[in-house]
């Protein structure tokens, strides 16, 4: 699978766990848990994808922005548990365990 097959897939995977976009307060915890597998390039890319179709409420600047503050500072426990409960509820559960980092 490639990595555009794979990013393909996590963007689906979001689409389905956030139907209405994904919520402004969200959007630092989410990308925090992309980050943990993925790297900024590819968390870039996933954010790219959501931006053009209205999923994500921010643009590519503050998705690199917000990058750089999760290397700098993680969001909360509390913050990433709340978008992983988020997401289970509507049918996209977020494992504990992810799989290997792509490319990595």
């Amino acid at each position: 699978m490639s990595v555009g097959d794979v990013i393909a897939k996590i963007v689906n995977f979001l689409r389905v766990g956030c139907p209405h976009g994904v919520p402004a307060a969200d959007t630092i915890p989410l990308l925090a848990l992309l980050r943990r597998r993925l790297s900024d390039e590819e968390v870039a890319q996933i954010a790219t994808e959501l931006i053009q179709h209205g999923d994500l409420p921010v643009d590519a600047t503050q998705v690199r922005v917000m990058i750089t503050k999760i290397t700098d500072e993680l969001p909360s426990p509390d913050e990433v548990e709340r978008v992983k409960e988020h997401l289970g509820i509507r049918g996209s559960p977020m494992p504990d365990e992810l799989p290997p980092p792509i490319g990595r």
